[in-house]
Formats: C-alpha cells, sequence, structure tokens
C-alpha cells in the first residue's frame, strides 16, 4: 500500500469514520483534500478552495508555511515527544516565556494541555481546588451567561448554553450550574446599566457556592457570534472581585489577534485569575493548549492537602507542538498582526451589502470576523456544495455564516468569500 496518500478512499470514509457533529446514518459529505497550500485547500477533485475558516479559527498563517515546516521538522530530528513528568525541554520552556511575556502581566504561571477543551477542564479543576485548598469547599459551582461555548468535555460542556448548546441532551448528568443572561449591549452601542444590575443580583446570591466565573471575552463564539460591550466584561471583573469569586477568560477562539487586540480582553482593559488559549497557538499546526494564571492562584492550590494541581496529560508539553507553537508566534509578532487585522476588517465591509438581501438579520464585524445571521437556519450540505461550486470554503453553522479567514489572506480572497456568501444567499443556495 502506498504511504504517500495520492488517494482518498471516500466510500470508507463515509461508512466507517465518524466526523464533528455529523450521523453516521446519513452522515454530511466530505470532501476529499489531498493537500493545502497559502489560503488554498486542494481538493482530489481538482478545485482550490479559498479557506475562510482557517481550519477553525487556528491556521493564522495560512497552509504549508516553510518556516512552521521548518520548525517541526527540526525539532522531529532532536525528540518527537518525551514526558513532561520530571522532565522539561526548550521548546517548552521558550514557549511558556512566549505566553508569559505576551499575556496579561499578572499570569505568569503556565499549564500546557493538549487542547482546548481540556485547557478548560484544567481552568475548573483550578479554581475548585484553588477554593478547596482555602477551606471553601462549598465554592465549587461555576457561574456563567447563556449562549456560551467552552468545549466536548464533560465539565467544559457543563458550562455551554443549557437549553441551545449541542450539549443540551445530556442535562441532568452534566454539573448543575448557575447560568446568567446573556451579554445584550452589542460592542459598538452603549452599554445597558441594567445588565449590570442584574449581575449582581446573580453575584450576590450565588457566591458563596461559585468557585468561578467564566466567559469568553467579548464574543460568544458557538453560541451566536454574540459581539458584546467591553463594559459587560469589565462588571464582571468588578463583582468577581467584590464576591470573591476566581474569573476564568476562555480566549481559545479569541486569542492571538482575532477580534482586534491581541487577546480580547485586552478590549476591557482587565486581566483574569485564569486565561486559556489555544487554536491558534501552533498556528494551525499540532493540538496544543494553555491555561494560565497567577501566582496568587497557583500558591493557594499547592498550599492545600493535595499540594500539586491535580492534572498531568500523557502528551503535556510535546516537543513538537511546543516548538511550532513557538515560530508561529514568533511570525505573528513579525508580520505586524495588527495591520493584517485592521485590512481583513476593512476588507470584510463587503459582507454589508448582505444587508439588502431579505433572509439577512444582521451583519456584524469585529478583528477579522464577519458574520451574516439569516432568519432561518441553513441547510449545511447544500449551502456548502455552493460554495465548493464558487471556489471557497465556508463552513455555516445555525443561522450563521461567518467568516474567520488566516490573517494572510488577500482582499481578492475577502471579496470572493464575500461574495460567495451574498450569491449563495441571493440565489436561495441555503
Amino acid at each position: 500500500m502506498s504511504n504517500n496518500y495520492t488517494h482518498i478512499d471516500t466510500e470508507f470514509d463515509r461508512e466507517h469514520i465518524w466526523h464533528p457533529y455529523t450521523s453516521m446514518l446519513n452522515p454530511l459529505p466530505n470532501y476529499p483534500v489531498t493537500h493545502a497550500e497559502g489560503t488554498r485547500i486542494y481538493l482530489q477533485s481538482g478545485e482550490a478552495l479559498i479557506d475562510g475558516m482557517a481550519s477553525w479559527w487556528s491556521a493564522l498563517h495560512g497552509y504549508n508555511h516553510p518556516q512552521l515546516n521548518e520548525a517541526l521538522q527540526s525539532q522531529s530530528n532532536n525528540m518527537s515527544h518525551v514526558m513532561f513528568g520530571g522532565i522539561t525541554h526548550a521548546p517548552a520552556v521558550e514557549l511558556c516565556k512566549k505566553l508569559v511575556a505576551m499575556t496579561p502581566k499578572a499570569l505568569d504561571k503556565v499549564f500546557l494541555a493538549d487542547g482546548g477543551s481540556v485547557s478548560v477542564e484544567v481552568a475548573i479543576k483550578m479554581a475548585v481546588q484553588y477554593w478547596y485548598s482555602q477551606g471553601h469547599k462549598q465554592k465549587h459551582k461555576l457561574m456563567t451567561p447563556q449562549k456560551g461555548y467552552h468545549g466536548d468535555t464533560f465539565a467544559a460542556m457543563s458550562v455551554c448554553d443549557p437549553v441551545n448548546s449541542m450539549h443540551s441532551m445530556y442535562r441532568g448528568f452534566l454539573p448543575e450550574q448557575i447560568f446568567v443572561p446573556p451579554p445584550r449591549s452589542r460592542f459598538h452601542e452603549r452599554f445597558d446599566a441594567e445588565e449590570a444590575h442584574t449581575l449582581e443580583q446573580y453575584f450576590a446570591k450565588h457566591h458563596h457556592e461559585v468557585a468561578a466565573f467564566i466567559i469568553e471575552p467579548i464574543v460568544q463564539n458557538a453560541g451566536g457570534m454574540n459581539f458584546y460591550h467591553p463594559d459587560y466584561l469589565k462588571t464582571v471583573r468588578q463583582l468577581c472581585d467584590r464576591y470573591e469569586i476566581l474569573l476564568i477568560c476562555d480566549e481559545i477562539a479569541t486569542g492571538f489577534g482575532r477580534t482586534g487586540t491581541l487577546f480580547a480582553v485586552e478590549h476591557a482593559d482587565i486581566t483574569p485569575d485564569i486565561m486559556c488559549v489555544g487554536k491558534a497557538l501552533t498556528g494551525g499546526y499540532m493540538t496544543l493548549a494553555a491555561t494560565l494564571t497567577t501566582s496568587h492562584v497557583a500558591r493557594g492550590i499547592c498550599e492545600g492537602e493535595a499540594g500539586v494541581l491535580m492534572h498531568g496529560p500523557t502528551f503535556m508539553g510535546n516537543p513538537l507542538a511546543c516548538a511550532v507553537a513557538n515560530k508561529s508566534l514568533e511570525l505573528l509578532l513579525d508580520n505586524n498582526w495588527q495591520g493584517q487585522i485592521n485590512d481583513i476588517h476593512h476588507w470584510l465591509g463587503a459582507l454589508e451589502r448582505c444587508r439588502e438581501l431579505a433572509a439577512v438579520v444582521d451583519v456584524r464585524r469585529l478583528g477579522a470576523i464577519g458574520v451574516v445571521e439569516l432568519n432561518s437556519a441553513v441547510d449545511v450540505a447544500k449551502i456548502q456544495q455552493f460554495f465548493v461550486s464558487q471556489g471557497v470554503w465556508i463552513r455555516p453553522f445555525g443561522k450563521l455564516i461567518y467568516l474567520m479567514p488566516p490573517f494572510v489572506s488577500s482582499k481578492s480572497d475577502i471579496q470572493r468569500l464575500a461574495t460567495a456568501i451574498y450569491d449563495a444567499i441571493a440565489q436561495g443556495h441555503y
């Protein structure tokens, strides 16, 4: 059997391989990809597709990047993996140095995790163990806004939207958490002070049992692409301080420039007690995430009965992933990421003409995120077939057709993506 993967057995794939959020009885179509280069994804059938998703928001620098390739190959010649228990290595140390330097100042302790959901699990463990170690064993619940999304593992699922999320069927089995109303005041509009009053009522009622408030800063992503007002996040920070609750900010989707600041918490000028990063960390090359916290929280955890944080993934601190993450973060800082984001934000203005279409409820932009919200859910298979016919790769969900393109996308890339979205709606291909 050839090992150069020149042919993809799509029939076997359809019958035996379970893809994300896809039925095995009536699976969504999967388009066989042979390779990717820059901002293009190449199909086995010969089409070249402009990528509007950055591979679920991770491939900031595009595909097959020579410097990222070299970092990966060079590290593989030294060691691909070594256990992180009792051992350390330069790629992990250098990566943690970079993360401490680029994140808010107080976040100076780093736990490396396998992926985003695991980093959220670690953050939740940190918060619960902190209060347990401080003698407040009753503080073991999480508080979070409705319409949030934090991942597919069990503790992470428990803080996703309890009604409309993909995880509502697990209600009764998941831990019971405390949900507050979702942020309503939009990013570019006036903040409604009534939201602060409502939030405080929840804090006053539940603070004795709540270990942490967890939130996606500024953008609720899979929960509806809600761009909310920075003052909401500022209010949460103030209430966490007042009522002795830790603040966890999930920057897995928003981190590393996507919203127009390096981290979305900067829009509100706040520092969380715990912060999760992932997705774009390795430029889309390897699975890796990190949970950062303060010396205060780390000390509080380690003063307790266990004396350690009770978590340790097998592939924690994987050298290959750390090496490529180091190079990806160097590229991010060297490539004028702010200029790239500003350009993409401007070019995403091409989506505005979708407002003229009767099916469109809203069009919104923030940083390098563009969203067209419809009045009904799309038929994913139908609209994706149209997008592929137009030479673009866009994967909507629910009522949302959105773009989170690689930072290296060109103006013509963004214009073609926006035109395909307009045409899909205008011509009824959804």
